[in-house]
């Protein structure tokens, strides 16, 4: 136990950073372009909180939270998503008070029980995109256009967005009722965990994974029927901005998404290669949370994405850059005599912002010179107690092989001129 991680995490280790920071670099980008400022939130937030917020029928709350009781007997839970946490934030450090329209994101580790299989992990890791504060559709569809954006710039083009209205208070009630006549004849037919939905949240069954159940729901009633006059308009308004920004999109009205807070306008970006697990990116509006959390009435939108499968997608088109980190210069000290100047060479190269390292085992020239192969170090700069008496360096160029007597004091000016070059 002590040599392996948790069951459903994953290290992420040197050799691939590089892909998370081009990734997450992507995220930065995107989000500056359409003025989206980021956000930090703790890891763990009041159980309280999602079980307000996300909505206790859910699987998220029932099945795959990790909460536990501190020592102030406080019930705590890491956070299996951030939509919540950033509405606390919003309300907390009253950030609606200086701006109408808050438009931040987010990137971050988030916390589920779940079975762990491809692209999907106990910790998993998000980015996540929030507007607070105005209910105006055109912010779904910019909302919407971040994301496939955002994929597409990655080079994910086989997208499909899938795109329904779940409604609002006002007409969820005339669907609830007509779900509930739909299923009641098939009642005994259906998963357990759906038998207890019936009762407190029909449109939960409509989201659940069991195929015996999917079977069931086959030929349930669409929402798209039963919204009110408020929830049709503003449905029509985000498709008719969509197909003026040229996104297309394809009608779901079975798409509910997974936690109780969402209303009117819900969508998901599907990558076709990934097959079952192609979801990658889901959100929708959520006009009802931050009322429920303690605020006013506040209307918000927004969305996640799963970077875990993001960066599967990526691996299985073979879309990863090559992301270098090989070191500009290798310095090599061989003798007790060369590590007092090496060290001081290698501290002034580096105030130079030239990247450069070296040896600190004591190994031989050769098991250095490997090193400096390993780091794919452009130049090689080797003393020993000759040079350090003659206050000159090596000089090797790594590519041509090249090598030329310099002296020491030189050797820094003439790397920045070449390196920068």
């Amino acid at each position: 136990m002590l040599t392996t991680g948790p069951r459903g995490t994953k290290d992420i280790l040197p050799d691939t950073i590089g892909q998370w920071l081009y990734v997450e670099k992507t995220v930065r980008d995107i989000c500056d372009l359409y003025g989206y400022k980021e956000i930090r939130t703790p890891i763990f937030e009041h159980t309280e909180l999602f079980l307000r917020g996300i909505g206790e029928t859910t699987d998220v709350v029932e099945k795959e939270m990790y909460t536990f009781i501190d020592r102030g007997k406080r019930s705590l839970t890491l956070r299996p998503e951030n939509t919540a946490a950033t509405v606390r934030a919003y309300l907390e450090h009253k950030l609606y008070a200086d701006i109408a329209v808050n438009k931040l994101f987010y990137i971050g580790s988030m916390f589920r029980y779940d079975r762990p299989q491809a692209g999907r992990y106990r910790e998993f890791h998000q980015f996540g995109v929030e507007a607070l504060g105005t209910l105006n559709p055109a912010i779904d569809a910019e909302i919407i256009m971040l994301a496939v954006q955002f994929l597409k710039t990655l080079g994910l083009n086989d997208l499909k967005l899938a795109l329904n209205s779940v409604g609002c208070p006002n007409c969820r009630p005339v669907y609830r009722e007509r779900l509930q006549e739909f299923f009641r004849d098939k009642l005994e037919e259906l998963c357990s965990d759906c038998r207890s939905r019936y009762d407190r949240n029909p449109m939960r069954i409509l989201d659940c994974k069991n195929e015996h159940c999917k079977e069931l729901s086959m030929g349930a009633p669409n929402i798209t029927d039963c919204l009110c006059d408020e929830c049709t308009d503003h449905f029509e308004q985000v498709k008719s901005l969509l197909t003026e920004a040229g996104i297309e999109f394809e009608l779901d009205p079975r798409l509910v998404r997974g936690l109780d807070y969402y209303t009117k306008t819900a969508f998901e970006i599907q990558y076709a290669p990934l097959g079952a697990q192609s979801a990658v990116a889901g959100g929708g509006r959520y006009d009802g949370l931050i009322e429920e959390c303690g605020g006013s009435p506040t209307p918000a939108i927004g969305f996640a994405v799963g970077l875990e499968r993001v960066l599967l997608a990526l691996e299985k088109q073979a879309l990863l850059p090559e992301v270098s980190q090989a070191m500009d210069v290798f310095v090599v000290a061989l003798g007790a005599t060369a590590q007092k100047p090496a060290f001081k060479l290698l501290c002034d190269l580096r105030a130079k912002s030239i990247k450069a390292s070296m040896d600190f085992a004591g190994r031989s020239l050769k098991a250095q010179m490997k090193q400096a192969n390993k780091a794919m170090a452009r130049y090689v700069v080797m003393l020993g107690e000759n040079e350090v008496n003659d206050s000159c360096v090596i000089l090797k160029d790594m590519i041509t092989s090249d090598q030329e007597k310099i002296a020491i004091k030189e050797v820094v000016n003439k790397l920045y001129a070449e390196v920068k070059d």
